[in-house]
Formats: C-alpha cells, structure tokens, sequence
C-alpha cells in the first residue's frame, strides 16, 4: 500500500475505525473483481426471472410480510444467478470463441472457472436453504428443481446435443412464477401453472429469432441451434408455429376467468404485433425481422406480466384463487 493510501496524520489514523484505508487503485481493483463475479450471474436474465416471480406473487390469494417477500425475490434471484455462474463454468470453452460470449469473466481470465463453479454451488444451497427456512419448503422445492433442471438438463445434457436444447431447457426459465407462488400459498394452483406454460412456449421463439442472426457465432462454436443443424428456412418456419401456438396460450388465463379483461385486451394486442414479426420472419424478405422479434419479445413478456400485476393492483381482475390443484 502506497503512503497516498493513509492519512495527513499518519498511518494509525488511516487505520482506524472499521479497517484500513485503500488506495485508489486497490478500490478499482476491488470493484471489478466484485464487477466480474455479478457478471457470473448474468443480471440480464434474472430481471425478466425476478419480475416473473414478482408476478407469481402478485397473483397468489394471500399475503407476505414486505421482509419474507423481499427475502422469497432475493432467493428466486440468487437461484437463478447461481445457474448462470454453473453455467459459465461449464460453457467456458465454447464462450470462448462465440463473440456474444467472449467478453465474460472466465475466458477472459479474470475468474477462475473453479472459482465460478464454487460460487455458483455456494449460491444455490444458500438460496434454496434459505427459501425453505424463510418461507416454505415447497418453494424452496420448485427452486431446486428450477437450478438443477437448468445445470443438469440444459447446460449438460442438451445444450450440445440438440437443436431442441431451447424447447426442452426452456422450462427452466419458465419456473418462477409458481415459485413466487408457492412462496405465498406453499401450494400450487391453474393459474401460475399457465403461465409457467406461456414462458416456455415464449422461450424458442425468442431465443431462434437471437438464433437467426447469431447462427455463424453458434456454428464456431458447435452448438446445435436450429439454425445451424435445420437451415435458415426451416428456422423460420418454428418460429411462425411456435408464436401461432403461444398467442392463444397466453389468452387461456382470460378466456377461464382467471384474470380480467385488461389483460386479456391488452395481451391479444401484443400478440398481434407478436404475429406480424412472426410472419415478417417466415416470409424471409426483411432481414431486421429477426433481431427486431428478439427484442419485442423481451418486451413482449415484460408487458404481458405487467398487466398481469396492474389489473391486480386495481382489483379489476376476477377474486379467483387461481383454480388450486
């Protein structure tokens, strides 16, 4: 440590109190290498999992004191960060080279894939451990069942083997609804049941449509993405079935009187624009279809769920606990 680092009064002064006074460089140390690890956790793709689990919440007939239920999001999303870190350690060799991946933590050297791996297993006991003791085991139980599907099931088991990687792993990302639910109830009921299905059934489309103009980075890489083993066209083709089969689903909850009709009005609206990027895809003459449908689609979600929760808040929504199982 430089003499900068302590104070004009020497160095016992910059010593006391809580600990000991750090250089400017050492701080900007710290904070990237604090930087690097919320890398790991891929905060992009907890936002959309957190505000899911929010919706699940939301919905659910009851109520949590504002510490558990911060504590249940807290844990939904460290869960999910968790997944992302394992899935770091596991991907490393193929982030390598993809140039969407490059830039993260392990192939750039600036964490040890060990270090990731152990990170990643430390979060996810801790959450799930957590969740139980906090809330209530059954949540605890999906939030389990939501990592160990995303590590074992996507990341090893599919990801490399199949272009239906994206269908099957999907569900992992499709959890966190029912997980915020049984986080209030400790059960489980239709409703956040339908919308575990509208996630899954938004997860190929969105991610095909990232598929399609990414394939060149995935094929170096030798991930059997749709793209890359189908072709092009028949890419496009999933596309348009999977968004034609996913507007109706994401209508169900109105059409059985779960929820109210701002949600359904507003839903079949986003649907539309959904259906014309869609067909705009399969048609293949517009080349910026792709990456605009990945966008929308992000969006697409966010909005469907914030619906979800607004018609809620304004007690529009039908006083159904949600069809219990």
């Amino acid at each position: 440590m430089t003499d900068a680092s302590y104070s004009s009064k020497g160095p016992e002064a910059g010593q006391a109190g809580l600990g000991v006074a750090y250089s400017a460089g050492e701080l900007a140390e710290v904070e990237a290498r604090a930087a690097d690890y919320f890398a790991l956790l891929k905060p992009r793709v907890i936002s959309l999992v957190v505000f899911t689990g929010l919706a699940g919440m939301v919905l659910a007939p009851g109520s949590l004191h504002p510490v558990l239920a911060f504590t249940a999001l807290l844990c939904i999303a460290i869960g999910a960060g968790a997944s992302g870190a394992i899935n770091m350690w596991y991907d490393a060799d193929i982030d390598a080279v993809m140039a969407r991946t490059k830039g993260r933590p392990i192939p750039q050297g600036r964490i040890g894939a060990q270090e990731a791996l152990g990170f990643g297993i430390l979060l996810s006991v801790a959450s799930i451990a957590v969740m139980g003791l906090a809330l209530n085991w059954s949540a605890a139980a999906l939030l389990a069942l939501t990592i160990g599907f995303y590590v074992f099931i996507y990341t090893i088991w599919l990801k490399r083997r199949t272009p239906q990687n994206i269908v099957i792993g999907g569900a992992a990302g499709a959890f966190p609804p029912m997980i915020g639910w049984a986080a209030v109830t400790g059960d489980m009921a239709l409703l956040p049941v339908l919308l575990f299905g509208i996630i899954f059934m938004w997860t190929p489309p969105h991610f095909w449509a990232l598929a399609l103009y990414r394939s060149d980075d995935y094929a170096r890489a030798g991930v059997p993405m749709l793209p890359v083993v189908a072709g092009q066209l028949e890419t496009r083709r999933q596309i348009l079935i999977y968004s034609l089969l996913l507007v109706p689903l994401t209508l169900s909850p109105w059409v059985l009187g779960l929820v109210g009709p701002m949600y359904g009005i507003g839903t079949a609206l986003l649907g539309l624009g959904l259906l014309m990027l869609a067909f705009r895809i399969w048609r293949g003459s517009d080349m910026r279809a792709p990456k605009q449908m990945f966008g929308y689609s992000i969006l697409y979600l966010f909005l469907l769920f914030g619906l979800l929760m607004l018609e809620h808040g304004f007690g529009i929504a039908p006083g159904f606990p949600g069809m219990a199982l």
